[in-house]
């Protein structure tokens, strides 16, 4: 009873502050894995982190605009959009990843590559399509993979998104 008292109490800025936080601490895991670890992303995993940083951008300034019910609806739209755009790549990338290993695509060129010689609608469609490099499996944390852990953050964070959207404060 007293966390549903405490939900029911606490301004929607801190609420949108917790989501700011859980991002920006799944992102600073990330270029730890990347700048510590020696993790390179592949394309599905910068797709998932510039989804990640959509969502950051959107809790931050919620955040700090503070909105009333019509703006609370917005963003929450907005932040379940972006997840479900999450969802979607990160389950694309967990279905590359339990392939079987004659049906991995092959690996496309860099990144860097597609976007000085490629148009960009082809370099997107290269990117969600995904490659022979991500469908190899790095780093685990509780049996998990990074894919996974970002489908479950996208789920929580959409949810969080929705529960900030149809509270009802004292």
């Amino acid at each position: 009873m007293k966390i549903y008292n405490l939900w029911r109490t606490l301004s929607n800025r801190w609420l949108y502050l917790a989501g700011t936080l859980v991002i920006a601490g799944v992102f600073g895991t990330a270029l730890y894995l990347q700048y510590v670890l020696h993790q390179e992303p592949c394309p599905l995993c910068m797709i998932q982190r510039v989804i990640f940083i959509a969502m950051l951008v959107l809790f931050a300034i919620a955040t700090l605009h503070n909105p009333k019910r019509s703006g609370t609806k917005v963003y929450g739209a907005l932040i379940v959009l972006l997840a479900l755009s999450g969802v979607s790549t990160a389950s694309r990338h967990i279905w590359l990843q339990h392939l079987p290993k004659d049906q991995v695509p092959a690996c496309g060129p860099g990144l860097e590559y597609m976007l000085g010689n490629f148009p960009m609608a082809e370099v997107w469609q290269e990117l969600m399509h995904g490659s022979g490099e991500c469908a190899a499996k790095g780093w685990t944390f509780l049996g998990l993979g990074i894919p996974e852990w970002s489908l479950f953050l996208y789920v929580v964070l959409g949810v969080w998104a929705v529960m900030i959207t149809f509270r009802k404060p004292i």
